[in-house]
């Protein structure tokens, strides 16, 4: 018997996307990061969003890669984890529609706010930051 992942609405937009988000891979190395905060940023009142377009002879050419990072001001781990939990799962809602194919993006935390804020503001924030950050620059 094939096991289906199960399916749920997007309450904003009415599609169903699969549970199981496969079009988001997590970077893992410093470089990666390193790379990405020399690119274009846009920060907001509840995150930082970083982004950097791969070139073609890098690995995952047509893969949305982002990393999470929240810094010790966030506060103590309990509070990093709960910062970065809520950041991958704006991600897997926002990134998997509006992420470009071939960028790495970095969510950062902001200390007392990416933990607390009402969650469909962050996912506004980071609508926001997309939009900026793809916006073309002279």
């Amino acid at each position: 018997m094939e096991m289906i992942p199960p399916e749920a609405p997007d309450l904003n937009t009415g599609t169903v996307p699969p549970a199981v988000s496969v079009c988001l891979t997590t970077l893992k190395k410093r470089a990666d990061f390193v790379r990405a905060s020399k690119a274009r940023w846009k920060g907001t009142s509840s995150l930082t969003l970083q982004a950097r377009k791969r070139r073609d002879d890098e690995a995952d050419v047509d893969a949305i890669r982002v990393g999470y990072t929240c810094s010790k001001k966030v506060g103590n781990a309990v509070a990093r984890n709960r910062a970065k939990r809520r950041l991958r799962e704006v991600a897997r809602l926002v990134l998997t529609t509006k992420g470009h194919a071939g960028w790495d993006y970095v969510l950062i935390g902001r200390k007392d706010v990416t933990a607390l804020r009402d969650f469909q503001k962050l996912q506004g924030d980071l609508n926001y930051a997309l939009k900026k950050v793809h916006e073309d620059r002279p």
